[in-house]
């Protein structure tokens, strides 16, 4: 179980490279498609067209945003009960936490766009959270035990 539970913390963290890879890919498709004379209004956003092909980036975004990272988070907080990871329930929970907040951050910063860049920063902490709660899972081998040569016997004549 110990294993599970790493498996799905790193796949948290890899989940924040695939917001942030996501979200980048749309703005610069965004920005290339605006450059190009593409204009960005409510009929271009609220058209069942894709104005332009990185806009799937976005679609990733909030459906990884919105329902793939907060089911691993609640996932992972699960599996520690049964991972018997030193600490590993309170850092479960410090995701779970990070998360929610990313999430609500996400859905707030249409009406405040300053909260996005909080967004960002709590994705860098989520990050580092997720990554952290997964490193500290591993399980040490045991440390090879090399022979020892024991000093010869002394014999008298």
């Amino acid at each position: 179980m110990r294993t599970v539970y790493r498996v799905f913390a790193f796949a948290i963290a890899a989940e924040v490279l695939v917001q942030a890879a996501a979200v980048a890919y749309a703005i610069a498709g965004m920005g290339h498609w605006v450059q190009g004379g593409g204009v960005l209004d409510s009929a271009a956003m609220e058209s069942d067209e894709f104005p332009f092909p990185e806009v799937v980036g976005f679609i990733v975004h909030g459906i990884n945003g919105s329902i793939v990272v907060p089911l691993l988070a609640v996932l992972l907080v699960v599996f520690s009960f049964f991972a018997k990871v030193r600490g590993g329930v309170k850092w479960a929970f410090v995701v779970f936490v990070l998360v929610g907040v990313q999430a609500q951050l996400g859905f707030m910063a249409g009406d405040l766009p300053a909260l996005g860049a909080l967004h960002g920063l709590n994705a860098l902490l989520l990050f580092a959270a997720a990554l952290h709660t997964a490193l500290r899972s591993r399980t040490g081998r045991p440390a090879v035990a090399t022979p020892v040569a024991e000093p010869a016997a002394a014999t008298t004549v």
